[in-house]
């Protein structure tokens, strides 16, 4: 295998598509920030190396935990994976995994000394933070007591991807926590969890099957649905009352855009012919989140 051959098959398993999803609470936050004129580039920089470093980690750990366990296999209807083809081997996973909770670390390190160099104590605090993320990352498939089948992804979802990565950056560079950042960072975390709702609805058959109870599963697909509906609109209504409470009235513009597409959206999701359409929703939603951030940070600034 060829030196292009091998880094293509690495390059898929960490699953690129995933990646706007993981920074789009790290733009809010820096958003956020150079509104009140508290914006950094390194802490910028480094905030956004440090979440892609546990994106790629995570999903390092979701291939091998879904391959060992046989979660992973031919009838499974995402995209294929590493372990399950049989392009990476076990203990080659296992070596990235160690090699990316490192490289993680590190960089969680290097972040903290930037931002909090004399703050002993945000540092000691944010150091939990950034442990707890690798021990998630890794542990929401891997292991006899992944969280991941037994239906908590979401929570795990909801609170890294939107209040850790939104009021955590947003404090990197202000050192100032405002309660007001739960709505956008609400939001975040709730169309990040339909993003793995939406994996969960595809895989809910081949999931059962195999013991990994995801909310989807325990649901049952039509409540599954209905949930999904309550994370596509409860972000919209926690961007209108952010727009109310803060003044910001060009926030409104983000609803009014947004609205659009993810209606579509839902549409789509109702009216499917099979679980296997939902596959192409997934990459639209998580880019749908992307620019979800882009376009509040944008106008929280005006």
């Amino acid at each position: 295998m060829g030196i292009s051959s091998s880094l293509g098959i690495w390059v898929r398993a960490a699953r690129l598509r995933t990646l706007p999803l993981s920074v789009s609470g790290i733009i809010i936050g820096a958003c956020l920030a150079l509104d009140v004129s508290e914006f950094d580039i390194p802490i910028f920089i480094l905030a956004l190396c440090t979440t892609i470093s546990y994106q790629v980690l995570s999903n390092f750990a979701n291939d091998y935990g879904d391959g060992i366990k046989g979660t992973d296999n031919k009838h499974r209807l995402g995209p294929e994976r590493g372990l399950q083809s049989g392009q990476i081997a076990p203990q080659k996973m296992r070596n990235a995994i160690w090699a990316g909770s490192i490289m993680a670390l590190l960089l969680t390190l290097l972040l903290l000394y930037v931002a909090f160099q004399n703050d002993i104590k945000s540092a000691a605090f944010f150091l939990a933070l950034g442990g707890m993320a690798i021990l998630a990352a890794i542990f929401y498939t891997v292991g006899s007591k992944a969280y991941g089948y037994k239906g908590f992804g979401d929570v795990f979802v909801f609170v890294f991807f939107g209040w850790v990565s939104v009021i955590g950056s947003h404090y990197l560079f202000t050192k100032s926590f405002e309660t007001i950042l739960f709505l956008p960072a609400s939001a975040v975390g709730l169309l990040s969890v339909a993003v793995l709702n939406l994996n969960n609805m595809r895989d809910v058959e081949n999931d059962q099957n195999f013991g990994k109870n995801t909310l989807a599963v325990r649901l049952g697909i039509r409540k599954a649905n209905t949930y999904h509906t309550l994370l596509i609109f409860l972000p919209l209504i926690a961007t209108l009352l952010y727009a109310f409470l803060s003044g910001k009235v060009y926030v409104y513009f983000v609803v009014l855009f947004l609205s659009f597409p993810l209606l579509a959206h839902l549409k789509r999701v109702w009216t499917r012919n099979s679980e296997k359409d939902l596959d192409p929703e997934l990459k639209k939603v998580a880019l749908i989140t992307f620019f979800y951030a882009c376009f509040f940070g944008l106008t929280a600034n005006l």
